[in-house]
């Protein structure tokens, strides 16, 4: 025993050294294993590169440490329009939803009027982003979120044409990158509408891998205003972008080559942008796509072999080659407010209109709302908008923080969307028959024919969530994958092996740590995880099961990292279930901060209730996913008792929540209010979003002299008089005088505008032969 026990210590020591002394340790371990990594390490292209690195990482990295920080998540401030904001919001903005009626945008125009186009350029509406000392609005990226949001409450061609010129574009790449020259004489046209922008980067034949554009410029001299000068052509050919028909400036992605070396020694410079000037000779625009009914100006640009000068590169002659490290870095703040902003406005405006219209229409003398069917799609309705609004307010107010965020990016990029069209969908459903019918009293009909495009722009939502989300998560997101690529790449062979082997030893403990922790709280239920300081009974639990699915998902990502290796990029729907972990542990943490931010309203509850179980219920059936299609089904197996170790814990929201949800949009209230603050609402009972305000107090308001009218009715005295149906029930009961005049005028005013609610436009039968379709009659 004693020589087994000399045995056992003398590994235990041998093990501490080996472990322990750093010299030791480098040279025997920490060495093998970084010429191995440099075997195995795929090669990356620079493009590859810069859009791995590129952004910052916010939130979505406490949630990969697999031990969030919660009260970090409730330090962050709450984001606020200043006064000058505000003042925007209540009345410019106001006034340029005022202008717009969407009807005769889609159906008649094919774009905004004149009054519409001259108003955003004067109000300042297309220069939000841009600083005040080059004559623009110089509004934080929170206001700028609030303004698209509440324009696409209206209109999604008035939404889509004020984002553009605020997002991904000239404006935002020359306030980074462009020369004083380019800031000074571009800027403060921009701001005022004198010039139009628009950002050509998608080719037909490289579409979302944009970094493979094959549009191209070749350095060479020509002649520019009567000079030789050194210059470059450039050929392209451009589609789906937006605002090109209109636009006076397009900003323009290529492929510069130097084959002759007039800049240097490299041949291949890289993607480069420059600004055009849209009449510029050679430059093609002026055609458009049809893109959905939803009549923003888009379309094709083209050019062949025009010369440009180098002057015309965004930053000058110095930035060419760094256009795709310019667009990746500006996409990631970019795309956290466009389109997460206009599709929670669409989210939250379906929720409201919808919510009102179940209140308002009545089926078998109950209105549709009660119905249980009707009650599960409300439920979804309201849930999908408040975790929609929730990670658009948090991720807007991270980017005015100062961060980029790129994975967060394309979390809120992909699931708002996603959440939006599923809001859409169930809004049509509620509707039926009014929603398909197409006319100025449809206030759902658009919204769900434009809904694709949210899912396509800007990154298709199956590329995003595929490849994108934990691609770029697992690289940026983890603590340490990130360092030992570096240190794998680095040149100077001493400095390598002291990054690598502080990296990877520090991986080995992470990965230890989050087995350890991701099987106690298996084990207990994360009856002992971490909650925030200021967590109240209500939602307390919720920061430790996500606590609990921030360990799993740790350990399971890095597992699958170690098992499959760099095969993982290519099994993309296990990468895609990964994501998905970490998008609801994002949204599911953006619902927390929300509850909080906005005072903990015991009236929201059954809105934070919906969305938190929702969000558990989907990360679950994600893990599950992913350890059913794993491909070591040994590993499998244990990862299994580690993550589930009692079986799955969470469940979906049950029928009685969902019950509470949909009362909360079907009755006016505070949490009603909250839901769906800054909608655009019409006062006009001839707009019919209006119609559905007011049809929604009238009903309210006659509900004591319907419950008479109904119990009137099963009396059977009115039963021989054929106006006792349904539509006209108020008039026999007043002829019968069976209702006070009050309460026949209550009813009157209800019943007047449930016809408007209701009713569906029809028009003449050579409606596709009209020049000019008229507004129509209606039935």
């Amino acid at each position: 025993m004693q020589v087994i026990g000399w045995i056992v210590l003398a590994l235990v020591v041998a093990g501490a050294i080996l472990l322990g002394v750093p010299s030791v340790r480098r040279s025997l371990l920490s060495r093998p294993l970084l010429n191995r990594f440099r075997q195995i390490l795929p090669q990356m292209s620079e493009t590859e590169r810069d859009a791995l690195e590129a952004g910052t990482v916010w939130w979505e990295g406490e949630l990969f440490r697999g031990r969030p920080d919660w009260n970090r998540l409730l330090d962050f401030p709450r984001p606020r329009l200043t006064a000058e904001e505000q003042d925007f919001m209540d009345h410019q903005v106001e006034r340029a939803c005022a202008l717009v009626d969407d009807w005769k945008v889609s159906h008649h125009a094919g774009d905004l009027s004149p009054e519409a186009w001259a108003y955003i350029k004067q109000a300042g509406f297309l220069g939000m982003i841009i600083p005040k000392e080059y004559g623009g609005l110089g509004f934080s990226a929170y206001a700028h979120s609030e303004v698209i949001t509440k324009l696409s409450t209206r209109s999604s061609a008035l939404s889509v044409t004020v984002m553009v010129p605020n997002s991904l574009g000239p404006a935002e790449l020359l306030l980074h990158y462009g020369t004083e020259e380019q800031k000074n004489h571009y800027l403060p046209r921009l701001a005022t509408g004198e010039e139009i922008p628009a950002f050509a980067l998608t080719s037909p034949w490289a579409g979302s891998d944009a970094a493979a554009i094959p549009d191209y410029g070749v350095v060479c001299k020509g002649e520019w205003q009567g000079r030789e000068v050194l210059g470059m052509r450039v050929t392209w050919d451009k589609r789906y972008i937006t605002l090109a028909p209109v636009c006076t400036i397009l900003g323009l992605a290529f492929r510069l080559y130097d084959p002759d070396g007039l800049l240097g020694s490299k041949k291949d410079i890289g993607i480069t942008c420059a600004l055009v000037p849209s009449n510029h000779p050679g430059v093609e625009t002026g055609r458009r796509h049809f893109p959905l009914n939803a009549m923003f100006m888009n379309g094709p640009t083209r050019g062949r072999e025009v010369f440009m000068p180098l002057d015309f590169i965004i930053g000058g002659p110095k930035m060419a080659g760094q256009g795709w490290r310019m667009l990746m870095e500006c996409l990631a703040a970019g795309r956290s407010i466009s389109l997460p902003s206009s599709n929670a406005g669409m989210a939250r405006m379906t929720a409201r209109a919808v919510g009102g219209y179940a209140r308002v229409r009545s089926q078998f003398g109950v209105p549709v709302g009660r119905f249980e069917g009707v009650e599960e799609a409300l439920a979804r309705i309201g849930g999908h908008a408040y975790v929609a609004e929730a990670a658009r307010v948090m991720t807007a107010g991270a980017v005015d923080l100062g961060e980029k965020p790129s994975v967060a990016s394309g979390i809120v990029k992909y699931h708002v969307t996603e959440r939006a069209r599923q809001v859409v969908n169930d809004g049509m459903d509620v509707i039926g028959g009014k929603g398909i019918c197409l006319g100025p009293s449809n206030f759902l009909g658009r919204a769900y024919q434009q809904v694709p495009i949210g899912i396509t722009v800007e990154g298709a939502n199956i590329l995003t969530r595929s490849l994108i989300i934990f691609g770029q998560g697992a690289t940026r997101c983890h603590p340490y994958v990130l360092a030992e690529m570096q240190a794998v790449r680095e040149s100077d062979g001493k400095r390598a092996l002291h990054d690598f082997d502080r990296a990877f030893w520090g991986h080995v403990r992470f990965v230890i740590g989050n087995v350890v922790r991701s099987g106690w709280h298996s084990l207990t239920a994360a009856r002992w995880a971490a909650k925030p300081r200021k967590a109240d009974a209500a939602t307390g639990r919720y920061y430790q099961q996500l606590g609990r699915v921030s360990s799993a998902f740790a350990m399971l990502s890095d597992m699958s990292m170690l098992v499959l290796g760099g095969s993982l990029k290519r099994r993309e729907s296990l990468s895609a279930r990964l994501g998905d972990v970490l998008s609801q542990m994002y949204l599911a943490s953006a619902v927390l901060k929300r509850y909080e931010d906005e005072g903990r309203q015991a009236e929201d509850l059954p809105l934070v209730h919906w969305a938190m179980q929702d969000a558990l219920f989907r990360a679950q059936a994600a893990m599950d996913g992913l350890l059913k299609n794993f491909p070591n089904r040994f590993v499998a197996g244990c990862l299994r008792c580690l993550v589930f170790f009692w079986g799955r814990p969470f469940s979906a929201p049950s029928d009685r929540l969902g019950q509470k949800v949909a009362r909360l949009l079907t009755e006016p209230g505070a949490a009603r209010e909250r839901l769906t603050v800054g909608c655009y609402l019409p006062a006009s009972s001839d707009e019919p979003v209006g119609a559905i305000e007011q049809a929604l107090q009238a009903t309210l308001a006659a509900d004591a002299a319907q419950l008479k009218l109904r119990q009137l009715d099963k009396s059977g005295l009115l039963a021989d008089n054929p106006l006792a149906n349904v539509r006209d029930m108020t008039e026999a009961a007043h002829a019968a005088g069976a209702l006070s005049d009050e309460e026949y005028a209550l009813l009157r005013k209800r019943d007047a505008l449930r016809d408007i609610v209701v009713r569906v436009d029809d028009f003449p039968f050579d409606i596709m032969a009209a020049e000019d379709a008229p507004q129509g009659g209606r039935a």
